[in-house]
């Protein structure tokens, strides 16, 4: 079996009332405002509850206004394959 790590480093430009925050299991997110909260993992991942249930239903508005935010993204792939025994 081979292993994948996937390294994804994106650079946005976000309103000045965009925070970090945290979770209590200590997981970084961003704060949003007004309650809402985005924790960006393979996709944008939102709740208004930040110890609550994540989803990925997000309006198409919102989607598009976050895909401007970025500013660059860079992608890494590095390939883990065990020595044979």
């Amino acid at each position: 079996m081979k292993s994948i790590s996937v390294t994804i480093k994106l650079e946005l430009e976000v309103p000045d009332d965009w925070e970090m925050a945290q979770t209590s299991e200590g997981v970084d997110v961003l704060s949003m405002g007004n309650g809402q909260y985005l924790d960006l993992t393979f996709e944008p991942m939102v709740t208004s509850d930040v110890e609550g249930t994540w989803t990925n239903s997000v309006d198409e508005e919102f989607m598009n206004s976050l895909l401007d935010m970025v500013v660059s993204e860079d992608v890494t792939y590095e390939m883990t394959v065990p020595l044979p025994h």
